[in-house]
């Protein structure tokens, strides 16, 4: 339920600005980490320092977290205080939920610029609903986007830093988008009509060099050009996965950048990482959603870096329960009014929640283990029962990076859907062998146990994952599925209750992304497959849940865990 004050006295407003400027000054973290009121609260009264507000992995949640309106009260607030604030973004900002897809991530680049972002950097996420698309965004931006690695024809498509005066100083942003956006994105939206890629991340040097020079040379430019500080705006993360292009590889093969703000893994952490030179540099993150707003501190008095977080940890917007009322807020309520009215349709009802996430398990710092992307989940399994279920073929797959949000127990309205499943991807029925099934889920598996968003969930079939086997995939030199040489991770597939025949023929549902577009690196179909294309793939779920299941979803899915579809053995 939403708590909307659309009225308050003049003595309720005053204690509400107050408790706002103690939630700037109690819920900041230092650069280790760790809660310190007294130096957070030190640090928000001082005044005459330059501050870096930065947002990342907002995904279409204007209004949850801080929300934008409680951005800008932070802004305000600080310059109120003499600081001078820059504000910036490390991507993934205009996909997510339905705000994005029923506007192709326009709405939400204007509220960006309503916002006043000084400047951003394209995510994975930024490409979405197309590179034309993204470069329209871009062009039409009244803030700069910036990518040192994104290239077509051997030059950069953005210029890959800025230099701007801020109180006295010459601070430089530069930025990098991690190169598995090439698989991560859509595929097809980097190649030409032929299927030649023509825009690339340096992502096939597969050393990380490249794109380590990149950085490098961005950064001795703007030095070059007399900049105080340069700072690193990433959109890199911090798992295996990553690698060789996660933010600490990144650090440790540059040198003279002062800071790493980072994205993409929608982590929280603060740390110390060593630079080329063996210097200690501070990486920070800011997780997702809006939960929390990053902060980077350039003192006045003797120039030295810290950083930190402004948490919001209720369920609660802060929009909401301090009724904020600042022009963010009117322009996000105008936006969202709209959207609002189209995704209100009930379309039944559910008497369990239906997760991707792990009900039992979270992370060191409070946050949900997404499961989805390296387990089975009783959504997933809903999901793939519905493509299974609106085309009769004999098995459907999913990738659990298309299965972003949970759907509570309740009315399910058209919204909860476009929430699960924002990226509107073609459902389509293709005939494939046996042996690309198997191809496809051992592909699915190959990052195990890191997350992988083809990790394939699966309906009228099953299979084991031995984890004691490592991973015989290979990638081409764009990350893509090359063959898998060796002993197989995935064992006993059954479809049905019969073995798979890898030479035996199937009606497989699924969606484009991963059938025609190469999607997370899938190269073992065509379009040659594909027998016919069928609806979206939320569409898919909407009239599964109407039409199949009468309305209601019920105790077949009660179980967090699915049906026991997916097992991993050792």
């Amino acid at each position: 339920m939403k708590y909307k004050y659309k009225q308050i006295t003049a003595i309720l407003l005053a204690l509400t600005m107050s408790f706002c400027m103690l939630c700037l000054a109690g819920c900041s973290q230092n650069s280790s980490g760790t809660d310190d009121t007294d130096t957070a609260a030190e640090e928000t009264a001082a005044s005459g320092d330059i501050v870096v507000l930065f947002t990342s992995d907002v995904h279409c949640g204007v209004d949850q977290g801080w929300g934008y309106a409680g951005l800008e009260q932070i802004r305000n607030t600080l310059e109120a205080k003499g600081d001078q604030v820059l504000l910036v973004d490390n991507g993934d900002a205009i996909q997510g939920e339905a705000i994005g897809t029923l506007s192709s991530g326009k709405a939400v680049a204007e509220l960006m610029d309503k916002a006043g972002y000084d400047v951003a950097i394209p995510g994975n996420h930024e490409f979405d609903y197309g590179m034309e698309n993204f470069l329209e965004i871009a062009g039409n931006s009244t803030f700069p986007y910036i990518c040192c690695n994104l290239m077509k024809d051997g030059a950069t498509v953005l210029e890959p830093y800025m230099v701007f005066d801020k109180g006295g100083k010459k601070i430089a942003f530069i930025g990098v988008t991690t190169p598995r956006t090439i698989t991560s994105s859509t595929p097809k939206y980097f190649q030409d009509e032929n299927g030649n890629f023509i825009y690339d991340f340096l992502q096939t040097d597969q050393t990380g060099q490249a794109v380590y020079d990149a950085i490098q040379k961005s950064a001795d430019n703007a030095h070059a050009e007399g900049a105080d500080y340069v700072i690193l705006l990433g959109h890199l993360g911090m798992y295996a996965a990553d690698a060789p292009w996660d933010y600490a590889s990144v650090a440790a093969n540059t040198s003279g950048i002062d800071a790493i703000l980072d994205g993409h893994s929608h982590d929280s952490d603060q740390v110390m990482v060593k630079n080329k030179d063996g210097a200690e540099i501070p990486r920070s993150a800011c997780g997702t959603k809006m939960k929390s707003i990053g902060w980077l501190r350039i003192s006045g008095e003797d120039g030295s870096l810290s950083t930190g977080l402004y948490n919001w940890s209720n369920d609660v917007s802060a929009t909401e329960l301090l009724g904020l009322d600042n022009d963010m807020s009117k322009a996000v309520a105008a936006s969202m009014e709209d959207v609002e009215k189209k995704l209100a349709k009930v379309i039944g009802k559910t008497t369990v929640d239906l997760t991707i996430f792990d009900p039992k398990t979270e992370t060191d710092d409070g946050q949900q283990v997404r499961l989805v992307r390296r387990a089975e989940t009783n959504l997933a399994d809903l999901v793939t029962d519905s493509y299974r279920a609106q085309t009769g073929a004999d098995v459907a797959i999913a990738g659990g990076g298309t299965i972003r949000a949970d759907i509570p127990a309740g009315d399910i309205t058209k919204g909860d859907v476009l929430s699960a499943m924002p990226f509107t991807e073609d459902l389509c029925v293709c005939e494939v062998t046996g042996q690309q099934i198997l191809d496809a889920l051992e592909w699915g598996v190959h990052k195990m146990p890191d997350e992988f968003g083809g990790f394939m969930q699966v309906s009228g079939m099953s299979y084991e994952i031995d984890m004691s086997v490592p991973s015989s995939c290979t990638a081409d030199e764009n990350g893509l599925f090359a063959g898998a040489d060796g002993e197989r991770r995935v064992k006993n597939v059954m479809v049905g209750d019969k073995p798979i025949d890898p030479a035996g023929t199937y009606t497989l549902a699924s969606d484009l992304y991963h059938i025609t577009e190469q999607g997370d690196g899938f190269t073992m179909f065509s379009e040659e497959n594909v027998v016919r294309t069928v609806m979206v793939d939320n569409e898919s779920v909407m009239k599964y849940i109407e039409e199949t299941l009468n309305g209601v979803v019920g105790e077949e899915y009660a179980d967090p865990y699915g049906h026991g579809r997916i097992t991993a053995v050792e």
